[in-house]
């Protein structure tokens, strides 16, 4: 069953959610450059640049919404909002939808400020891969049992690991080896050039670790080519498809925006935003889960009656070249325009954040092209079988409503 946020008629302003500022660390490799930072450490500081950014008074904010997949529980957003400086009356949230954490957190803060009240939300998402808890079950005998991930369904349904099904998405969908390959390439291509030409600069937030300050993405690989990755074997399947080269990397990161009333970010003297229109959820067969964004965007986008070329900005989190490529195929988009500065096949996958970075990278490419009334997408899918979707619009808000 869909979950659309908003009707296809405009809200009101004091009920209108619209993002003014998003904000997110360096993406990180796993066990690198970040493996000292634990995920409040990690998010505390994008909270804190959020709100120098919007001009929001720390004593303002309503409440702190956010993601996380592989943490330590004990609620991280009020453990990061309290470090980053705001006072102990501002509650937060932390939120689960594994790989879609980060943009569920986003939607549940978008659906909250249309709920009316003209609040103000800090929403994103964050992950430590590099801290996480090791996790055990106990046994009968009062011995443990670890293990590597959480169960997402019941065996009877099929609970693959993440790249046995993207190897599913792969063979059922027809997805090539060699246009996987190429997909990854353009990924780290158009990150390598964009990290090249300052474009993450304004977006990314410097953190301050142990061996020194760490102010940009370590995944890019400008040296990468075609015939390196026709070298690398398949990774989770015998004889399959879906290999090292093709596929994210684990990473550790933060990602978080400023979400308010249309009202409110007027009054608080914000220039532009994304305006959040609607959003789906959809569950789908968990054997071949990489193809459940697609179906959410797919809904999303027939509720608004539009078509896949009436968006002109596309983020898609790039877990496994297979299921992004099944993906837009199915909605009908051009692999050409979609995540235009690289995506997590370059950046990594820091599970809980991957969702609100989306939305980052979206506001930042919008500000730059700078077209009013321009609609953006941001899509995930998520471990279980599921995918959410999120349609936007950009607004320069001194203009006149569209």
């Amino acid at each position: 069953m869909a979950s659309n946020l908003l009707p296809p008629e405009t809200l009101p302003a004091e009920r209108q959610p619209v993002i003014i500022a998003a904000r997110r660390t360096p993406v990180c490799r796993a066990n690198g450059a970040l493996k000292e930072l634990r995920a409040h450490q990690l998010l505390a500081p994008v909270l804190a640049q959020l709100l120098s950014d919007s001009r929001v008074p720390p004593a303002a904010v309503t409440d702190v919404v956010i993601g996380n997949a592989v943490g330590g529980g004990g609620n991280v957003a009020r453990l990061a909002l309290l470090e980053a400086g705001l006072p102990a009356s501002v509650p937060g949230v932390t939120v689960d939808r594994q790989c879609g954490s980060g943009l569920d957190a986003v939607v549940l803060a978008s659906r909250l400020v249309a709920a009316g009240g003209s609040p103000v939300f800090l929403a994103g998402g964050v992950e430590s891969i590099s801290t996480a808890p090791l996790r055990a079950h106990r046994n009968d005998d009062g011995g443990h049992e670890f293990f590597d991930r959480a169960q997402f369904v019941p065996h009877s349904h099929g609970d693959p690991d993440m790249g046995v099904a993207a190897e599913n998405v792969a063979h059922r969908f027809g997805i090539t080896r060699d246009r996987q390959d190429a997909f990854a390439l353009r990924s780290h291509q158009l990150a390598s050039a964009a990290a090249r030409a300052g474009t993450f600069a304004d977006e990314i937030t410097t953190l301050e670790t142990s061996s020194g300050t760490v102010s940009a993405d370590d995944g890019p690989r400008a040296s990468l080519n075609a015939t390196v990755l026709r070298r690398f074997p398949a990774a989770f399947v015998d004889s399959g498809t879906v290999t090292a080269g093709n596929s994210c990397f684990d990473a550790d990161a933060a990602s978080a925006v400023v979400i308010t009333s249309l009202q409110r970010a007027r009054e608080l003297g914000a220039a532009d935003g994304l305006l959040v229109l609607s959003s789906d959820t959809a569950g789908v067969e968990p054997r071949l889960l990489g193809i459940g964004a697609a179906v959410a965007a797919e809904r999303l986008l027939a509720a608004r009656r539009l078509v896949a070329g009436d968006v002109g900005l596309v983020e898609f989190n790039e877990a496994f070249a297979s299921q992004a490529l099944a993906c837009l195929d199915r909605l009908g988009i051009d692999p050409l325009r979609v995540n235009a500065d690289g995506g997590a096949l370059a950046l990594g996958h820091a599970y809980g954040a991957s969702g609100a970075v989306l939305v980052t990278r979206l506001l930042a490419q919008a500000r730059r092209t700078g077209e009013h009334g321009r609609l953006a997408l941001a899509m995930i899918s998520i471990a279980g079988g599921m995918g959410t979707a999120a349609l936007l619009r950009y607004e320069k808000l001194a203009a006149a409503p569209a």
